[in-house]
């Protein structure tokens, strides 16, 4: 597979993902943290990294709304709840994981 095609499929899972996030607004990102390692914002802040890294002047703010498909304040106003004791001491267990991977 040549690398246009490679990254023409990476794109369009990409986008399917991003199409399928936006069908599971129930979905919360601690949620996905904990049994994932990674959320929405991660995902937003790997976007952001790659628009810089080409050298796109892109903010948090920018890369977020890509990901969420509206202003982040917007979604967590109308999407997010509040995390359980249980799920955020999770969290803090996953977080302490994710660092350690990102060291490997």
């Amino acid at each position: 597979m040549d690398n246009t095609t490679r990254t023409e499929l990476e794109a369009a899972a990409f986008r399917t993902l991003l199409a399928h996030l936006d069908t599971r607004s129930d979905v919360q990102n601690i949620d996905m943290m904990n049994l994932a390692g990674f959320c929405r914002n991660c995902l937003s802040r790997w976007y952001q990294e790659a628009a810089n890294a080409r050298g796109l002047d892109m903010d948090k703010d920018t890369a977020r709304k890509a990901i969420y498909g509206m202003p982040y304040e917007q979604w967590r106003d109308k999407y997010q709840t509040d995390a359980s004791t249980e799920k955020q001491a999770e969290f803090q267990k996953s977080f302490a994981q994710n660092v350690l991977n990102q060291k490997d």
